[in-house]
């Protein structure tokens, strides 16, 4: 195994934590800005008003993007551990 193979997976683990987890974290985004602008707007500084919007926001997008997200995951590692051998050697 050489340096070129712990980088080419550790460049594949970050892209699949960053294409799994991007659109979840946008969702959270727009939300919260979304709440933000309405605060502003309304005078309205409740803190814990976001919370709960960003909350259901982000169990409706895994509820979506869920499979999605787990099929990306298992691809990932069946691939990993399907070139295990080559990495021993």
């Amino acid at each position: 195994m050489t340096s070129g193979d712990i980088i080419d997976i550790a460049r594949q683990t970050v892209w699949t934590i960053a294409k799994t987890s991007l659109p979840v974290l946008l969702v959270s985004m727009i939300v919260g800005l979304v709440i933000s602008l309405f605060q502003t707007l309304t005078s309205i500084q409740e803190q814990t008003l976001t919370f709960v919007p960003k909350l259901l926001a982000i169990l409706i997008a895994l509820l979506i993007l869920g499979a999605w997200m787990l099929n990306e995951q298992v691809s990932f590692m069946q691939t990993l551990w399907g070139d295990f051998n080559k990495y021993i050697g």
